[in-house]
């Protein structure tokens, strides 16, 4: 049988040659990064190659007498391509599948680098303070200022997932450090919790290209939740937030930081109502019930996901979705331990009702702030049920 795939080295060799590259993965996945060059094209939405054909047909003219354009597929490691392109084979396409999947490709890339992880962290700062200023450091101090989310004295624990957000983050942070206003310590955490050695070798060069001197812990949460059927993932992320503010006690600190940002706020928001059926928020800043003088601080809150993009793609950079060493897609991996397929439906959701009023992220936001209990029928004050009735004519 003709090989099946293709490696990093063949895809660069085959400049000028015309191909189609398909990116399979889910929407969030690609949300992190694409190959250059890539059409994207989920896996559920492949089928029997209808889509596949059309878009060819539309990019590629095809030979007379069939389809005969090569068809390269990725996915996260390469796995699920190879089975895809495979059966898209027997149905009379010249399909491939990229070696190594994404992963593979970012590693390749990484080392194909010309410019040195020193100069490439000094023009993403350059990015940060002068093109993204507004849009990213202006946010997040602001995030800071109005949450009063840094007092003088703070030791903070940054928490590194790996992804854009996160690692976007640890830059602000250092920016901040450098105008002096507050005098606070930080320390750059990444936890390891059974990392394949190709994710965790992703996350550390991302780390020396931008210049942030992280501190790796193990631990061993995979395969502690590997054989758990019902929410495995929820369980992981309470089990790496446990990790997380434990070593950042050790290591002397009072607050972690983690990076979720302005849209997954409002997505949070919207979720509860829709899925959860009660109305809450992601909050700014939280005490550690398990943690005695412990606190959780979101930085990001104001920053928008499309800036976030702008700015990796601006710069070049190209980051992991999800590390998680036992999954393809891990498509089910949130930081707040709900399923990612129902965050994607409530982003979508929002993406619609936009196109009707361009005001409806602000809204959703702001509804949260603007809470009348005059007109709530219920609502829980520490932990306390009050009914509209206990008061009623009174």
């Amino acid at each position: 049988m003709e090989q099946l795939e293709i490696t990093y080295q063949q895809l660069k060799e085959m400049k000028g040659t015309p191909y189609l590259l398909v990116d399979i993965r889910s929407d969030a996945a690609a949300s992190y990064g694409m190959v250059p060059g890539a059409v994207h094209m989920p896996l559920e939405r492949l089928g029997d190659g209808e889509p596949l054909k059309a878009c060819q047909e539309a990019f590629l003219p095809a030979e007379k007498g069939g389809l005969m354009r090569p068809i390269i597929l990725y996915c996260d490691r390469g796995s699920v391509s190879r089975e895809k392109a495979a059966a898209l084979r027997e149905c009379g396409f010249a399909a491939y599948s990229l070696a190594g999947g994404y992963t593979g490709w970012l590693l390749s890339h990484m080392k194909d680098a010309k410019v040195s992880g020193q100069a490439q962290a000094k023009e993403i700062e350059r990015s940060i303070q002068k093109k993204f200023h507004k849009q990213l450091f202006s946010k997040f101090t602001k995030a800071v200022r109005d949450y009063q989310l840094i007092q003088e004295g703070d030791k903070i624990a940054v928490c590194i997932s790996g992804g854009k957000d996160s690692m976007l983050m640890a830059k602000l942070f250092q920016e901040l450090q450098k105008h002096k206003k507050v005098s606070f310590g930080l320390e750059f955490l990444i936890m390891d919790p059974g990392y394949s050695p190709a994710n965790r070798q992703v996350i550390e060069d991302n780390a020396r290209r931008l210049g942030i001197p992280i501190q790796v812990f193990e631990s061993d949460i995979f395969e502690a939740v590997f054989g758990i059927e019902k929410s495995p993932c929820y369980l992981c992320a309470r089990m790496r937030r446990g990790h997380l503010y434990h070593q950042a006690k050790n290591l002397g600190c009072n607050k972690i930081a983690l990076g979720h940002h302005y849209d997954d706020v409002i997505e949070t928001i919207l979720m509860g109502m829709l899925y959860g059926g009660q109305v809450q928020t992601m909050m700014p800043k939280l005490h550690s019930t398990n943690f005695e003088g412990m606190e959780l601080i979101r930085p990001m809150y104001y920053i928008r996901e499309e800036d976030i993009k702008r700015w990796r793609d601006y710069n070049g950079l190209h980051f992991i979705q999800c590390a998680c060493r036992f999954t393809e897609n891990c498509a089910s991996c949130e930081p707040d331990g709900r399923g990612l397929s129902k965050r994607m439906e409530v982003k979508r959701l929002i993406a619609g009702m936009k196109q009707a009023n361009p005001f409806v992220e602000a809204n959703i936001f702001k509804s949260v702030e603007n809470v009348n209990l005059n007109t709530v029928i219920a609502y829980k004050d520490k932990g306390v049920r009050r009914h509209f009735l206990d008061s009623y004519g009174k």
